[in-house]
């Protein structure tokens, strides 16, 4: 039985759902069927990426599911090397061409790579693709406050979303902080973090069987009570349902503060500073 997820109307009107179903790794047919298989147990997020190289499998998934395309939320992301605002236009459509699809859901800047400097063209050019109907909604993805300030200062025009890494190792409080002030709905990267190492953690282990749950649940429910929006990645079905079956139980506050209690100075994944890091 397909599970019931939750919507959370952003700040252009639009509604997001409020858990996603990463799609990184999964291309091809096997990809196609994994994300097919997602859509059947009740996942209605689907999150790509022009450089995941699987936008062809996600909008084929789309098509073969039983699911109305309306009812879906198709995000993919543009790539560093299309800043330039004729060339982000040009990548917009081509995610549209990929994938086959008429719109997508959610388009964002995948990272700000602020040593071109190109990412406010990027976003006028977002802000563009919009405004023609091509998306729906437009975001951006590991922005820092600093970048969030200059393309709002620039444009006039606020994200929806900020799709960051997040999770109990690296819980962004002043990221998410800033996030809320500017009425972004923050986005969960990686929510399970390094989950063999994260998930066995004696806090999280325990709060689990406090609630008959398995410690992946305890951690998405945790994304969920701080208000982000986690995009865990599972290729089989009984991982997917499990994934979504967070919706009907509670934490504690003081659970939700023992969780954020993990967070490291250290605690990104691979060290990808938004300040610093380039990506193509």
């Amino acid at each position: 039985m397909a599970q019931d997820v939750p919507r959370h109307e952003l700040s252009d009107g639009t509604e997001m759902p409020a858990l996603g179903f990463g799609t990184y790794q999964l291309t091809g047919e096997e990809g196609t069927r994994s994300i097919v298989s997602a859509i059947e147990v009740g996942h209605r997020l689907l999150d790509s990426a022009v450089n995941y190289q699987n936008e062809d499998a996600v909008g084929e998934a789309v098509r073969r599911s039983p699911v109305p395309r309306e009812e879906l939320w198709v995000t993919s992301k543009l790539p560093g090397r299309d800043h330039a605002y004729a060339r982000a236009l040009e990548a917009v459509e081509g995610s549209l061409r990929a994938s086959g699809l008429e719109y997508l859901d959610l388009y964002l800047i995948h990272w700000p790579n602020p040593v071109e400097d190109l990412y406010v063209q990027a976003w006028r050019a977002l802000v563009e693709a919009r405004e023609r109907g091509l998306v729906r909604s437009i975001g951006v993805s590991n922005f820092l406050p600093e970048h969030l300030d200059r393309i709002v200062g620039d444009t006039g025009v606020t994200p929806s979303v900020n799709q960051v890494e997040l999770h109990p190792y690296f819980p962004q409080q002043e990221q998410r902080a800033k996030d809320a002030e500017l009425g972004i709905r923050t986005e969960s990267w990686s929510p399970l973090s390094r989950a063999k190492t994260l998930l066995g953690e004696p806090v999280i282990e325990n709060i689990a069987r406090k609630h008959g749950r398995t410690p992946a649940q305890v951690v998405l429910r945790w994304h969920h009570q701080l208000g982000a929006v986690p995009i865990p990645k599972a290729s089989g079905p009984q991982r997917q349902r499990e994934n979504l079956t967070v919706f009907d139980f509670s934490l504690s506050d003081e659970e939700v503060g023992e969780i954020t209690a993990l967070g490291r100075p250290d605690g990104r994944n691979r060290g990808q500073d938004p300040a610093v890091y380039q990506e193509f």
